[in-house]
């Protein structure tokens, strides 16, 4: 990619004498380098938290977290997105145009998540939801504030963006983990929260490049509309399939089953940080040479390839290690989520197959196949995976599950290749997740053969000979494009 030429009065890159290449590969290590660091900081958080909490306790959390939690899904109707996109001559016009819409839906969204409260608290028949469910109503303006983050994101200044977002989970961790400690319960939790939120908000108000206004005229209002309602079927989509498995898990498994649910779900959502780290680092150079079809089709093959390397070996590795994690590490009482580890361990590797496509159609400035996609895979939720978990429990929701990502596969792989014509899904998969093919059965034949050892050592012996012998095959597979990464890292 070559620094792209803009219209606008104000440069959308300082590349600093990079080409846009080495500048997105030098990103991508920024913001590696923080988003698994602050999501291994969650993901500690949450173990260390379940440690302390009992399984009631932690199921409350979720029915808070993802019943109000996914109704925020509705407010990312892809403001910051159209943000990005966007050539505005008036980039300071801009910023304040898109801040203005995104209070407007956070407005909206405090009355509706206020009005969900007692809802919820009604059809779990727990009055104790009600507290902690106003509290986190506080989480919304928080959010909204962080909106000056949006320019240096643009701007593709990561290291800048990502200090300043390090706040929210440092601060929520130290207030959770202590409260936690001190034997506050799920309250923990929610202090945790809003307090990472509200810390993140002020430093981003001080650091915003922009003077903070409200702006707004017919033609901002319809071009963002028309730019976001597909993607908020999205969200809706994603509201109904996380509320329908809650409801569903409290009324077949109770509170406990929540809590197994919740956490095989905070696991497996570790595995897509990756994918997030390299489609945040490209979505605003894509946006940038969205009329040059050829460099897209490179980016997007490449960055698969690339996230894939993560992906695959974290989400087979779950799948093999799940029953060693449970019994060696966060302990037995949550051995009924063994199952669901298993089967969304295979699902989550699978999963990152051509896991950015939307991205490249954001980009674009088209949104409707993020809409039609999301319809399918709500449909075969409700008619495959409800059904199985309301008959079978936490086994009939893992099997569901695959039914549901299968769908979802399947529209990826239709809009992919109307996007990229000479794309061919299959070749691609087969391709990306052929070096963790010998790894597992490796491990597997190590296993037949009677093991590495018994207990947690057992298992963290095999665990390495997973990961040096998908290391090797990955050396050998993918060394071309290994080399060419790195290479944009070294000094010029």
């Amino acid at each position: 990619m070559d620094a792209p030429q803009t219209t606008a009065t104000e440069p959308r890159f300082d590349l600093r004498g990079r080409s846009l290449r080495e500048h997105a590969a030098r990103g991508t290590v920024v913001n590696s380098v923080f988003l698994v660091s602050v999501n291994g900081l969650a993901l500690l958080r949450g173990f260390l938290v379940a440690g302390f909490l009992t399984r009631e306790e932690y199921g409350v959390w979720g029915v808070l977290f993802i019943s109000l939690g996914t109704l925020l899904v509705l407010r990312q109707i892809g403001v910051s997105d159209r943000y990005v996109q966007q050539d505005d001559a008036d980039q300071e016009r801009a910023f304040q145009v898109a801040f203005t819409l995104e209070c407007l839906f956070t407005g909206a969204m405090c009355v509706l998540l206020a009005l969900a409260v007692p809802v919820v608290a009604i059809v779990y028949g727990r009055s104790e939801l009600l507290a902690p469910g106003f509290v986190l109503v506080a989480l919304l303006p928080a959010l909204a504030l962080q909106s000056p983050l949006w320019v240096f994101y643009r701007r593709m200044e990561f290291a800048r963006q990502r200090r300043l977002q390090a706040i929210d989970p440092v601060v929520g961790f130290v207030v959770a983990v202590g409260l936690a400690a001190a034997g506050a319960g799920y309250w923990a939790l929610i202090a945790g929260t809003v307090a990472g939120a509200w810390a993140a908000a002020l430093v981003s108000l001080r650091a915003s490049p922009y003077p903070l206004r409200l702006r707004l005229d017919r033609a901002d209002a319809r071009a963002y509309l028309q730019f976001s309602w597909p993607i908020a079927v999205g969200g809706l989509s994603t509201i109904i399939i996380a509320q329908g498995t809650v409801l569903a898990g409290a009324a077949t498994l109770g509170l406990a089953g929540v809590g197994a649910i919740t956490l095989a779900s905070a696991i497996i959502q570790y595995s897509d940080r990756v994918d997030q780290i390299v489609t945040q680092t490209l979505y605003p150079a894509i946006a940038a040479v969205k009329g040059r079809p050829e460099v897209l089709f490179e980016v997007f093959v490449k960055s698969n390839r690339i996230a894939l390397m993560w992906g695959a070996p974290f989400g087979v590795g779950l799948s093999l290690f799940a029953a060693d994690l449970v019994h060696h590490a966060i302990g037995d009482k949550w051995e009924p989520a063994i199952i669901l580890l298993q089967v969304f361990g295979v699902l989550a590797a699978v999963n990152h197959v051509g896991f950015n496509w939307s991205a490249f159609w954001r980009a674009r400035g088209e949104t409707r196949p993020l809409a039609t996609t999301a319809v399918v895979t709500t449909v075969a939720f409700l008619a495959g995976t409800l059904p199985l978990l309301l008959a079978e429990g936490l086994e009939g929701l893992a099997w569901g599950m695959a039914i549901m990502v299968g769908a979802s596969l399947a529209m990826r792989a239709f809009y992919v290749t109307r996007l990229f014509p000479g794309f061919r899904p299959l070749l691609h998969a087969v391709r990306g997740l052929g070096p963790v093919v010998p790894a597992a059965a490796t491990v597997l034949g190590v296993r037949a053969l009677g093991g590495l050892g018994d207990g947690g050592s057992g298992a963290l012996a095999e665990l390495a000979l997973f990961a040096a012998v998908f290391a090797a095959a990955t050396a050998a597979l993918e060394r071309p494009l290994l080399r060419e990464a790195v290479g944009y890292l070294r000094p010029r």
